[in-house]
Parts: structure tokens; sequence; C-alpha cells
């Protein structure tokens, strides 16, 4: 693990009219780290994702990845620099089959795209380009639904899909916004599963509410409330910190960390 942040935020903050939705955050992590972020409804964690992935400027305060500036640069190439997101609603797209989906992706990083041009001429069911996207599909465990239409999956396997789309983007840091929102016991076992095994070959951020769900598949907890970053460090240290408890579960005694 590298002690260089991949990621880092300084100061960073955005109002919007007069709201403060994230206030005043520093934050780094270092290639190869695993950091949850919890926090109660309205905490401001989708909202630091958006300013992350540049869905939105931070109205001050700076991010840098892998020491360069990006608090400028729009989206679309923080994804060329490797920083990729799954959505809270799983986003693929329900009218084309499966394995389209995922070729889709796959062709962007591809030696066969130079150019938006030649993209729209490229053969994306090519040989190599469908080896490549069923391999990954195996990955997640749904090879087999390969020729389906993604309207036909459950919801379990689109968000696999949805991450098997964001793993052939080639991330260096994955950041999953409550991945397990909407799945039932067994596929949040499965999905755990997955996210534990790819987790080893990248960064990776996870926001999630069901907090015993990360607890072991993470090395940080960060814990935001009404904007700020109030708590940052080892899982169990961060869940009997006497602030967060107050924050999740009020002051009474007695109560445990087990959600």
């Amino acid at each position: 693990m590298s002690s260089n942040p991949i990621i880092e935020t300084k100061k960073a903050t955005i109002r919007f009219n007069g709201l403060t939705a994230v206030d005043n955050v520093d934050f780094r992590m270092t290639g190869g780290e695993a950091v949850g972020i919890i926090g109660p409804n309205g905490a401001g964690k989708t909202t630091f994702f958006n300013l992350l992935t540049g869905l939105y400027t931070p109205t001050e305060g700076a991010i840098f990845f892998s020491g360069k500036d990006i608090t400028n640069v729009p989206p679309y190439r923080r994804v060329t620099l490797g920083i990729i997101r799954t959505f809270q609603l799983v986003s693929v797209f329900d009218s084309l089959p499966v394995i389209d989906n995922l070729a889709l992706s796959t062709i962007r990083f591809s030696d066969d795209y130079g150019s938006k041009r030649k993209f729209l001429f490229t053969n994306v069911h090519s040989d190599r380009i469908m080896k490549v996207c069923l391999e990954k599909l195996e990955v997640l465990g749904i090879s087999d639904k390969a020729d389906l239409m993604t309207s036909e999956l459950s919801y379990g396997d689109k968000r696999k899909l949805e991450i098997a789309v964001a793993l052939s983007l080639n991330p260096k840091i994955l950041l999953l916004d409550e991945p397990f929102a909407g799945l039932s016991d067994s596929e949040i076992g499965e999905v755990s599963l997955i996210i534990d095994r790819v987790k080893t070959n990248l960064s990776l951020v996870i926001i999630e509410h069901k907090i015993s769900r990360i607890v072991d598949m993470v090395g940080r907890l960060c814990v935001m409330h009404e904007g700020r970053l109030i708590a940052d460090g080892p899982p169990d240290a961060v869940l009997s910190d006497p602030t967060v408890r107050e924050v999740y579960w009020g002051k009474e005694e007695g109560l445990t960390c087990s959600v």
C-alpha cells in the first residue's frame, strides 16, 4: 500500500442556496485502502461523492488525485483517470442485453477506441470484446444471463451488472454508493463477496447504511454528520466514539452498534 494519497480533499465545501451540504472536509486515502463512509440521512455522503467524481464543483476547497489538482476537472475526464462510481439507484440500460451494457464500457478502454468517430464504426460484438465481457460477467456470477434483456434481471443482478460495468472502466479508485440498498439478505451476501474479491486490486470507498455489512470489509470508517467529517479511524474505535454513538443512537446508555 502506497503512503501517498490517491485521492485527497482539502477544506472541501459546497453550498446550495445558502445551505451547506459538505462543510470543510479534509479527507485522504492511500492507494489500496478500503474506506467506509457512514452517517445519518442527509449527512452529505452522496454529495461528497459527487464532489470527488466531479458532478459538483466545490464552493470552497480543493480536490486532488494522485497529487494533481482535479477540482475543476469534469466527470468524464475523471473517469479516464480511474475515478469510477456506482449510484444509489442502479444505473444500467434496461433496453439492452446484459452483455451489451458491458460491451459499451469495455470498448471505451480497449485498443479499439481511438476516437469517438471510430467508436461509432467499431464492432462491439467482436470475439475479443465478447470474451472480455463474458469473463467480467463470470467474476460477478451472471455470465449465464449475458444474452437476457437487462430489464429481465432481478434488482440484485442489475447491481452486479452495474459493478461489472464499473470494473470494466479500469478503476484505480471505486466509489460504491449504497451497493446493498434494495437487496435481499442473500443478495447482500453475494455482492459482499464480490466486493471483497475485487477490492484487492484497487482503492475502495463505500457509502452504506447497513454498517454491520461493511465493518469487516474496510480498514477505516469515516462518519459524516451535517456535512462535516466527525470521526475517522478503525471501525471498532469509530463505532465506540461517544459522538458517533450519540449521532446514531442518542444519549441513552446500553445501546449497541449492531446495525
